[in-house]
C-alpha cells in the first residue's frame, strides 16, 4: 500500500483554512466572551449613540471574539514584551477590561446582574486550572462555580450599599481593595503549589 504526498493545492487549502478555523474555534469561549465585552458596552445607550460609539463597541466584539478563546498551554520561555504577554493572558484581561468598561458605563441593576452572570460563565469555561487539560486531576467540578458565583454575589451586594456619599466610603473601597490583593496572592500562591 502506498501513500501519496499532499499535492501542493491541498497544501494551500489546508493553509487557507486555518485563519478560519482559528477564528470558529472554541465557539462557546468565543460568545461567551463577545456577549461579555458587548453586555458590558450597555448596548441599550450603544442604540442611541453616535457612529463613532457604535464602531467602537463593535471593535470591542471583534478584539472580545479573537480574545476569549482559553489559553491552555504549559508555561514556557516566551518573549516578556506587553503584547506578547497580554496575547499569552488575553483570557484574564478580557475579564478585567469588561469590568472596568461596565464600571465606566454605569449600566442598570439589570443588566449589572447579567454582566455578572456572564463573567462567571466565562471564567469557568475559559479556566485552564478548572476545565483544561492541564488541571490537576480529582478536582471537584462544582466547587469552582459554586465559590464563583458567591464571590459574585457579595461583589453585587457591596456595590448597591449606599455608603457613596458618607465619611466611610473611602475605608471600605481600601478594605476592598485590600481584599481583592489578598485573594489575588492567595491563588496565585495555590496555583504554585498545587496538591498531590
Amino acid at each position: 500500500m502506498t501513500t501519496t504526498a499532499p499535492t501542493r493545492a491541498t497544501r494551500a487549502t489546508r493553509r487557507a483554512a486555518l485563519p478560519m478555523a482559528r477564528l470558529t474555534s472554541r465557539i462557546t469561549d468565543r460568545l461567551l466572551g463577545t456577549a461579555l465585552v458587548v453586555a458590558a458596552c450597555d448596548p441599550p445607550a450603544v442604540l442611541h449613540a453616535s457612529w463613532l460609539v457604535v464602531a467602537l463597541v463593535l471593535g470591542a466584539a471583534g478584539a472580545a471574539w479573537w480574545a476569549a478563546p482559553m489559553v491552555d498551554a504549559r508555561p514556557v520561555l516566551t518573549s516578556m514584551r506587553w503584547r506578547a504577554v497580554a496575547a499569552r493572558r488575553r483570557t484574564t484581561v478580557l475579564p478585567a477590561v469588561t469590568i472596568a468598561v461596565a464600571a465606566a458605563t454605569g449600566p442598570a441593576v439589570w443588566l449589572v446582574v447579567c454582566v455578572a452572570a456572564l463573567l462567571i460563565a466565562y471564567l469557568l469555561v475559559t479556566d485552564a486550572w478548572t476545565v483544561g487539560v492541564t488541571a490537576p486531576p480529582g478536582r471537584p467540578r462544582a466547587t469552582p462555580a459554586l465559590t464563583a458565583a458567591a464571590a459574585t454575589a457579595v461583589v453585587l451586594l457591596a456595590a448597591q450599599a449606599p455608603v457613596a456619599g458618607t465619611v466611610w466610603a473611602r475605608l471600605l473601597a481600601s478594605l476592598a481593595v485590600a481584599a481583592t490583593a489578598v485573594c489575588l496572592v492567595l491563588a496565585l500562591r495555590t496555583r504554585r503549589r498545587p496538591s498531590g
